[in-house]
């Protein structure tokens, strides 16, 4: 299983029925594919649509049928589209049971990083600092490091998306909590110890004395 199958599937069982979700770009869009048996959730795509399914089998995506980032997506039957006030004001207005998002660094404190490179072009902000302050649960998908270096920091060098701290962050190596705000390391991927755990993550991780398997 690849690293990015491994992030989607552990999120994928963090899901409960009845919840509304939002799925970010990138990683977090896979999750849909991983949802549990039996387990019935409604996708929100903050361009305006809840309802949405499993990525569509190539050549089956519609051009008007795009989730958040302009990738295909699916609708569910029974699903709803809508303007984009009405999708934000489900954001900002509490309603969202949980959002995932992408990261591009994630500090000690469980402070998000995710909107923007100093110096590179940013298309736009999108909808990551409104899903951040608005949804009651904020998991994070994303790799461990990035050409070697680690992605979970003491403190952040890029522009925070949100004041607000993160509650969980999910890699191909491990699962992250943040606890009282401090960087807390719950499970480790199979096959990957919590050495290995440490050395690839700058912030200084507390951790437990029993520290168990992701549940894949």
């Amino acid at each position: 299983m690849d690293a990015q199958a491994i992030i989607a599937k552990r999120i994928a069982r963090e899901l409960r029925s009845g919840m509304l979700v939002n799925l970010g770009i990138g990683i977090p869009t896979l999750v849909a594919n991983y949802l549990p048996e039996g387990v019935n959730v409604f996708f929100q795509s903050e361009n305006g649509l809840i309802g949405t399914g499993p990525i569509p089998e190539e050549g089956m995506g519609h051009p008007t049928l795009t989730d958040a980032g302009g990738s295909p997506v699916t609708a569910l039957p029974g699903a709803s589209t809508f303007d984009s006030a009405t999708s934000f004001g489900l954001i900002r207005g509490g309603h969202l049971d949980l959002t995932v998002l992408g990261g591009l660094q994630v500090d000690a404190q469980g402070h998000l990083a995710n909107w923007m490179i100093p110096g590179k072009m940013v298309p736009g902000m999108g909808g990551a600092m409104d899903l951040v302050t608005g949804a009651k649960r904020v998991i994070i998908a994303m790799q461990h490091t990035a050409k070697g270096k680690p992605k979970i920091l003491e403190k952040c060098t890029l522009p925070l998306t949100s004041a607000r701290p993160v509650d969980l962050v999910v890699s191909e190596m491990a699962v992250i909590g943040f606890p009282g705000g401090r960087a807390t390391l719950l499970e480790t991927a199979p096959g990957v110890s919590v050495d290995q755990v440490l050395a690839a993550t700058e912030a200084r991780l507390a951790t437990p004395e029993n520290v168990v398997e992701m549940p894949l």
